[in-house]
């Protein structure tokens, strides 16, 4: 008989062993839980900055300035949304979109196309705001261009795939994918819709550009992959060589710092005998403690 898993552990199991899909919009709802929650602290205690640190953290400033000073929001922007319906609507895209595309690759490619595709619609707000609309302030928050990469890149590998609008209107994946993208152009320069049209395109070229070469070294994601990989191999090789080195003392080196401990921990002992302990200083008696530990 199958055990019957809480909320938590529903949701601790499926970070653990769900699908990329299935964590994705997880993390996206607790994001969502602490911005929220954060508003409700702000309200309790009457502090203002609480608000300023969510716009800091969670939001993009659409200026090339703004964004450099806050380059985390590249990425902690495409995992936030504040308003309810904003949240409902991108996570029930990304649900079903996301569960699609891993059918045809897999969870590695879908993290890479949902983070690199929301940065490069992040980006491409960035730029239209400072170059095209330079008067139009405004900030962008939510995974819309994340999901707009996995979409479009669905539309482009598999174009006559069929969805089913509503559970009932059978529509090709193609045509979905220009009336979005007639949308969003036709959206251009339209500043009351509150819509980032254009994080919208830049997720999209990305998704275009994801499905390219595909199976070879010249595919974006591949590139990007192996980019990832270096790096991290990069960092560990650095973090094992500090390891090492911390490690690795010759006898010579060891008897001598030994030796300098026993002797500066016999003048502690020393001045313990002739004033008490209290007369050590606090450099002292952390010394003597770590050295007590030691032993």
């Amino acid at each position: 008989m199958q055990q019957k898993r809480n909320l938590f552990e529903e949701l601790k199991f499926q970070l653990n062993n769900g699908t990329m899909t299935n964590k994705l919009v997880i993390i996206n709802i607790c994001v969502f839980i602490l911005i929220h929650l954060l508003y409700a602290l702000e309200k309790i205690s009457g502090s203002s900055l609480i608000s300023v640190l969510i716009e800091k953290f969670f939001t993009l400033e659409a200026t090339l300035i703004g964004s450099l000073s806050m380059p985390w929001a590249f990425v902690t922007s495409i995992f936030s949304h504040i308003d309810l319906m904003h949240v409902f609507s991108n996570l029930i895209f990304l649900y079903f979109a996301g569960n699609l595309f891993e059918r045809y690759f897999n969870s590695r490619m879908l993290l890479l196309t949902y983070l690199f595709g929301g940065i490069a619609g992040g980006t491409a707000e960035v730029i239209s705001a400072t170059f095209l609309f330079p008067n139009d302030y405004h900030t962008v928050l939510g995974a819309s261009g994340s999901v707009m990469a996995i979409f479009t890149a669905l539309a482009f590998y598999s174009p006559n795939t069929k969805v089913f609008l509503f559970g009932v209107l059978p529509v090709r994946l193609f045509v979905l994918a220009l009336f979005f993208l007639a949308n969003d152009l036709i959206g251009i320069g339209n500043t009351n819709d509150h819509i980032a049209h254009f994080a919208h395109l830049g997720g999209a070229l990305f998704g275009f550009l994801a499905m390219q070469n595909l199976n070879t070294d010249k595919n974006i994601l591949s590139k990007i992959d192996k980019l990832v990989d270096f790096v991290r191999h990069f960092f560990r090789k650095k973090s094992n060589r500090k390891v090492s080195e911390r490690k690795v003392k010759t006898d010579e080196e060891y008897n001598f710092e030994k030796k300098n401990k026993q002797d500066q921990t016999d003048r502690i002992l020393d001045k313990i005998s002739k004033s008490g302990y209290d007369s050590l200083s606090k450099k002292e008696k952390d010394f003597l403690f770590n050295q007590s530990k030691n032993e």
